[in-house]
């Protein structure tokens, strides 16, 4: 979607931001003052008082015709509530055979970054993957192509400049998730990012399986042997605050698709296992952003991408793994594979680049999604500072985290009678048990924190800012927890 900046009025649809009670107090010069009653009245039968994301829709006389007018709530008016207006507003007119769109703030009272998140929820929830879709009703395709906004604060450009960069980011993961496993496996994942995100400044490392076996990447070629594809470690550095080590990684689980190899999953759903890579995809869309708003952190992006097939060759219950970090595995369920990939993936960035702060990002149990739903990703860490910190990126941004515990209790569950350790522990604290894998990985004195995002990477329903499927989780919370923590 097209966003701009203007102070005259257009011949677009028109939408009024209201704050909650706020309605005596609206005023704008794109309407005469007849027609402004006639939306009052309008919102006024329809008990309207600005909530946040409720509509209110009029039409009235304007220059001799008709025009489209829609109050739209903005409730205690917070950036996040401007955000979800911004997305309401898309929503109801993305389809509607509207082409543009107007948003005053005249009256508003939005702050600059106000309006800049009511601008990235408009485009946002704009975002659809409709390429496949031969015979979509013509009623059915999207129409919406611009968003003009209208006597904004100051600094209001200058305040979507970054939300831009988000949301391309965003739409970069969405993307990949979305894509069809036929589409998107570990060397296509790795072409399409690279072509994304080209000409921003981005150090690029790929490692191939030749490479990952000499370093002795045992875990993660383990799980990417059962499959016809090779897999593939994609590395994306940003150095905004000059040459050095990254203060930051941001590690994802980038399985392309799972089938749970032998113990192989039910044919039920497992069509999703394609959003499996769902971390990968986070950690390559915030790396974009960051790279595209130029932020002035060092960090970097690492991706283990691997399928997970049951052919001859796949990995049995039973067989022993050696990762790179010279521990050793017994695999009892082939299903719980992303931590084999993951624990390579960390190892390998805290011997090439040494980062004080690890988070690392993985659609990674079941388990996860029976406790928090689709409401919270989970997030575990061996920091309580670090946890706090993401913790609050994520009320800021809107991707919610929960906090789960860690202990020496929970470690044993995983210890193996023939090797370093298990790759599960038994039923019960299914996800703690995998944290307290990847735990076992990270160096002494590094911050690390295991984000489980598996309930919230794909959605059945349309949310604020995304339409059913991707949603993109995990890069609004990282950017934010860059901006918060690492930028001066």
């Amino acid at each position: 979607m097209q966003i701009s900046f203007s102070t005259i009025p257009s011949a677009a649809v028109l939408a009024l931001p209201v704050e909650k009670d706020g309605l005596d107090r609206l005023t704008t010069t794109a309407l005469d003052a007849d027609a402004l009653g006639v939306v009052k009245g309008a919102a006024r039968a329809s008990r309207f008082d600005g909530e946040t994301g409720v509509l209110v829709e009029a039409f009235v006389p304007h220059a001799g015709g008709v025009r489209r007018v829609l109050l739209l709530g903005t409730g205690a008016g917070s950036e996040s509530d401007y955000e979800r207006a911004g997305g309401a507003l898309t929503g109801r007119l993305l389809t509607s055979g509207v082409e543009a769109v107007a948003a005053d703030f005249g009256s508003a009272g939005a702050t600059a970054k106000a309006v800049a998140r009511f601008a990235g929820g408009a485009a946002q929830r704009a975002w659809r993957l409709d390429i496949y879709r031969t015979k979509l009703p013509e009623k059915s395709k999207p129409t919406l192509k611009s968003l003009t906004l209208l006597n904004t604060p100051e600094g209001s450009e200058a305040a979507w400049a970054p939300q831009k960069a988000l949301t391309e980011g965003l739409e970069l993961t969405r993307t990949l998730v979305a894509e069809p496993p036929n589409v998107i496996y570990p060397e296509s994942f790795v072409a399409r990012v690279l072509a994304e995100t080209e000409g921003l400044g981005l150090e690029v490392t790929v490692l191939g399986e030749a490479e990952m076996a000499e370093l002795g990447m045992g875990a993660l070629l383990g799980v990417s042997q059962g499959s016809a594809r090779d897999a593939r470690l994609l590395a994306l550095k940003w150095n905004g605050a000059g040459e050095g080590d990254p203060s930051l990684a941001l590690v994802g689980k980038g399985v392309t698709f799972d089938t749970g190899g032998i113990s192989l999953k039910p044919g039920a759903g497992m069509e999703d296992m394609k959003w499996d890579m769902g971390g990968a995809g986070a950690v390559v869309g915030t790396m974009k952003a960051l790279a595209s708003r130029k932020a002035k952190a060092n960090v970097i992006g690492v991706c283990g991408l691997v399928e997970n097939m049951p052919d001859g060759n796949a990995i049995r219950p039973g067989d022993v793994l050696t990762s790179m970090s010279g521990q050793t595995i017994e695999v009892l369920n082939t299903d719980a594979e992303g931590r084999l990939v993951l624990c390579d993936a960390i190892t390998w960035v805290q011997r090439t680049h040494h980062p004080k702060t690890i988070v690392d990002l993985a659609t990674l149990t079941g388990a996860m999604i029976i406790s928090l739903g689709n409401e919270h990703g989970g997030c575990f860490s061996n920091d309580d500072s670090l946890a706090d910190q993401l913790l609050a990126a994520g009320k800021a941004s809107g991707d919610l985290l929960w906090r789960f515990p860690l202990s020496d209790a929970y470690n044993k569950l995983i210890d193996s009678p023939i090797a370093d350790m298990k790759n599960v522990g038994p039923r019960g604290a299914g996800s703690i048990t995998a944290a307290q894998f990847l735990q076992r990985y990270i160096d002494t004195g590094v911050r690390w924190a295991h984000l489980d995002i598996a309930g919230m990477v794909w959605a059945e329903k349309p949310g604020a800012t995304w339409d059913k499927g991707a949603t993109g989780y995990g890069v609004r919370l990282l950017d934010r927890f860059v901006a918060d923590n690492f930028e001066g």
